[in-house]
């Protein structure tokens, strides 16, 4: 408990540095995973409609997961050098495998008699796509948002190693200087933003998740 005193205290004391942090770490963790969708949602839906390129995404997706995050930030460094790019572009390929994984199974996974439905009422394949089988994959999409985003949030800390900021600062300066205050001050808000996180995509995977379905999950 007086550990947690001395970390609020450091935290009350320097009120603008912590703020400042957090907003860096919120502002990286968001921008990485916004691209991330963009970026890895089609290689998603490419990878379920392509038998052919399927197992070549998946492939390259599994191998990229193995790789550790700190190591893609220090690969990075010779073309982007320091601070927030090579940060930002490493969390982006972090955060890629699990949306391209979960998109590539939502999809794949749409009950074929409601494919056969939206085609007996005359949808166009787009319509087919965006009015049936993704709201169908939803939930299943979602979840891989929530587990990119939480990876997102934990590794972000990382991007103090290399100049970007963020909570990942304190973490530094708490190991450099044998600090166990200044551990806490970056570590507890990042568990309590990857909970957080997790929580409220949780919620929204829950209501996207067509009633139906969840019955039959919960069976």
């Amino acid at each position: 408990m007086d550990l947690l005193r001395q970390s609020w205290q450091y935290i009350l004391d320097n009120p603008d540095r912590f703020a400042d942090a957090v907003s860096v770490h919120l502002r990286l963790s968001a921008f990485s995973l916004a691209a991330a969708i963009v970026i890895f949602f089609p290689l998603g839906v490419l990878a379920a409609r392509s038998p052919k390129t399927a197992p070549t995404i998946l492939g390259v997706v599994a191998a990229a997961r193995v790789v550790p995050s700190l190591a893609v930030l220090f690969l990075l460094l010779p073309w982007l050098g320091l601070g927030v790019r090579p940060a930002f572009v490493a969390l982006t390929l972090l955060a890629g495998p699990p949306i391209v994984i979960n998109t590539d199974a939502g999809l794949r996974g749409v009950d074929p008699a409601a494919l056969e439905s939206g085609r007996g009422l005359g949808m166009t394949p787009a319509q087919l796509f965006w009015r049936v089988q993704v709201p169908l994959a939803l939930p299943i999409i979602v979840a891989g948002v929530r587990s990119a985003a939480v990876e997102v949030i934990g590794s972000a800390t990382l991007a103090a190693f290399i100049g970007a900021g963020g909570l990942g600062q304190f973490i530094t300066s708490g190991l450099t200087l044998l600090d166990n205050r200044l551990l806490l001050v970056g570590a507890a808000p990042v568990a309590l933003l990857a909970l957080l996180v997790e929580g409220s995509l949780n919620v929204v995977e829950r209501r996207v998740t067509p009633p139906g379905l969840a019955l039959s999950r919960g069976a």
